[in-house]
């Protein structure tokens, strides 16, 4: 499938990405997580949450290997990559195009219909807790899909304030209320 994880995507906290090909053709994005982190939590938190759902703007899960200590989730291959190589450019020389305002815009309505989902559509309600461009991959349309649950919480759709334990996601992406201890419980608003 992957053909001995010739082509590496990317790398997140949680282990690599490779391109890879179905038997029926379609091309597919492996994520290997690594089996030093944690106990499994965020397998499970990815396979628990992204199994449930359905929406044009949430990457599609289309399959998970779970052997002994290796894991592994499958999900459909975005063309584009992340939001982050459209929005950063750390190197001078790289090539790779700024998107125009009206596509930005295009992409933020997607991105906030996709949170939406996941916070009002679905029988339990997801909160992801690590939105940023690393984790919104574009299609081959551009069209936004969120990805990367790991750090998902899963709560009932009744809650409207919702308490964090730990708090989780990346400083300066997270509402700064889950890291605080003075706000008391995080409302979905966060």
């Amino acid at each position: 499938m992957t053909k001995s994880f010739q082509e590496k995507l990317g790398q997140g906290g949680y282990g690599e990405v490779y391109r890879g090909k179905l038997p029926d053709g379609r091309l597919v994005a492996v994520k290997i997580l690594n089996s030093s982190k944690g106990n499994g939590e965020e397998f499970i938190n990815e396979v628990a949450s992204i199994s449930t759902t359905s929406h044009v703007n949430i990457v599609t899960l289309l399959g998970f290997c779970l052997e002994g200590h290796r894991r592994a989730l499958i999900y459909e291959f975005m063309p584009n990559g992340s939001l982050e190589k459209f929005t950063y450019k750390d190197n001078p020389l790289q090539t790779t195009p700024h998107l125009e305002w009206e596509k930005l815009l295009q992409i933020s309505i997607g991105i906030a219909r996709g949170l939406e989902y996941l916070h009002q559509g679905c029988n339990t309600k997801i909160l992801h807790l690590d939105i940023k461009p690393h984790n919104i991959l574009l299609d081959e349309d551009f069209s936004p899909k969120i990805s990367d649950f790991g750090l998902a919480k899963l709560c009932p759709r009744k809650d409207s304030i919702v308490s964090m334990a730990n708090a989780r996601g990346t400083i300066g992406y997270i509402a700064p209320e889950v890291f605080s201890r003075n706000f008391g419980g995080v409302s979905s608003k966060s």
